[in-house]
């Protein structure tokens, strides 16, 4: 990509829901946006972390440690939150918008997921800023 991308402007160019759009891409990393609301499912990504990055709205991790005992962490506007690698998650929204930071071919739903994958969390590994 040889153009600067608006974050603004790239979110108002679709409407779904946990279906990250990538705007660029660093090394072998992909940038992704995303539109959050709702649940999206638990589960884990065995060999990478993954960042988050609160753009609008309040977005919040629920963590699920080895032992299964669970914390949540809350992210408003401006805020980052990396989940390490292996460690069960679920993201949920009241409504917002996220970037993320992760390897390119990460799925959504992780390595392994918890139960079926509901119909507004699209399972992919990006899709490209149209």
């Amino acid at each position: 990509m040889d153009q600067p991308v608006n974050l603004s402007a790239a979110l108002a160019s679709f409407d779904e829901v946990y279906s990250p759009r990538i705007v660029t891409r660093v090394n072998d990393y992909d940038v992704r946006i995303a539109h959050t609301r709702g649940d999206h499912l638990w589960h884990v990504h065995e060999d990478t972390d993954e960042f988050f990055l609160a753009l609008d709205g309040e977005f919040s991790v629920a963590l699920r440690d080895a032992d299964g005992a669970e914390r949540t962490v809350t992210l408003h506007a401006g805020d980052v939150f990396v989940v390490p690698k292996g460690t069960e998650h679920k993201p949920s929204s009241t409504g917002g918008a996220i970037l993320m930071f992760e390897p390119t071919g990460t799925s959504t739903t992780g390595d392994r997921h918890e139960g079926e994958v509901p119909a507004h969390v699209d399972s992919t590994t990006g899709h490209q800023l149209t």
